[in-house]
C-alpha cells in the first residue's frame, strides 16, 4: 500500500487526462470525517494577469476521478468542461 501525505499532494501537479489541460497544485483537500476519507481534492482556479480583479474559487476534483498519483502528478480523468467551483471561504 502506498501512502501519501497531504503535504506531498500539495507538490504534485493537476493534470486531466481527457483533454490534457493543467488545473495547478493541490491547496486542499475534502474530508468525510463519518467515513473517515478523502472525498476531494482543491485546486486553486487560475488568474489571468490582472490579479486584482480575480474572485478567489477553487476547482474541487472528487477522488473517484483520480486515476493516478505519481512522483510529481496527479493524473484526473474529469470529463466535465469545467470542474465544480466553490468560492473561497472566510472567516471574518
Amino acid at each position: 500500500m502506498n501512502c501519501v501525505s497531504v503535504t506531498e499532494l500539495g507538490r504534485k501537479e493537476v493534470v486531466n487526462l481527457c483533454d490534457g489541460s493543467r488545473y495547478g497544485y493541490v491547496c486542499d483537500v475534502e474530508i468525510c470525517i463519518e467515513e473517515a476519507r478523502i472525498t476531494a481534492i482543491v485546486v486553486p482556479k487560475r488568474c489571468n494577469l490582472l490579479k486584482l480583479f480575480c474572485r478567489r474559487e477553487h476547482y474541487v476534483i472528487p477522488w473517484e476521478c483520480i486515476t493516478r498519483i505519481g512522483p510529481d502528478l496527479i493524473l484526473v480523468d474529469y470529463r466535465t468542461k469545467t470542474p465544480r467551483v466553490r468560492k473561497k471561504r472566510s472567516w471574518f
